[in-house]
C-alpha cells in the first residue's frame, strides 16, 4: 500500500482505486451478460445457491483483509442482483425465454 504524504495524495490515491473499481464491475457486468448465454432458464440465471456462495466468499475475504464483511456483503449484494437482471434481460432477448 502506498504512503501518501498528503490529503491531496490520498484522494487522488482514492480516486484512482474508484475508477478501477467501476472498471472492474462494467468487466463483471460483460461477464454476467455472457453467462446467460449458457443458461437454460430464468431460474438458472438467478442461481441463488451461487449468489449465497459468492456472498460468503467474499465476506470471508473482507474478514481476511480486515474489511467490514457486512459492508463487503450489502455491496456485492447490490451489485449481484442488480446483474441478474441485466442476465435475465439478456437470457430474454436471446429468445431461450
Amino acid at each position: 500500500m502506498k504512503k501518501c504524504n498528503s490529503l491531496i495524495e490520498v484522494r487522488q490515491e482514492i480516486d484512482k482505486i474508484d475508477s478501477q473499481l467501476v472498471e472492474l464491475i462494467s468487466e463483471r457486468s460483460h461477464l454476467v451478460r455472457q453467462a446467460a448465454s449458457f443458461k437454460n432458464s430464468i431460474d438458472e440465471v438467478k442461481a441463488d445457491d451461487r449468489m449465497d456462495f459468492i456472498v460468503q466468499k467474499v465476506r470471508h475475504k473482507a474478514i481476511e483483509l480486515g474489511v467490514s464483511p457486512n459492508m463487503i456483503s450489502e455491496l456485492f449484494t447490490i451489485m449481484i442482483n442488480d446483474m441478474v437482471e441485466l442476465e435475465i434481460a439478456e437470457f430474454r432477448n436471446s429468445g431461450k425465454f
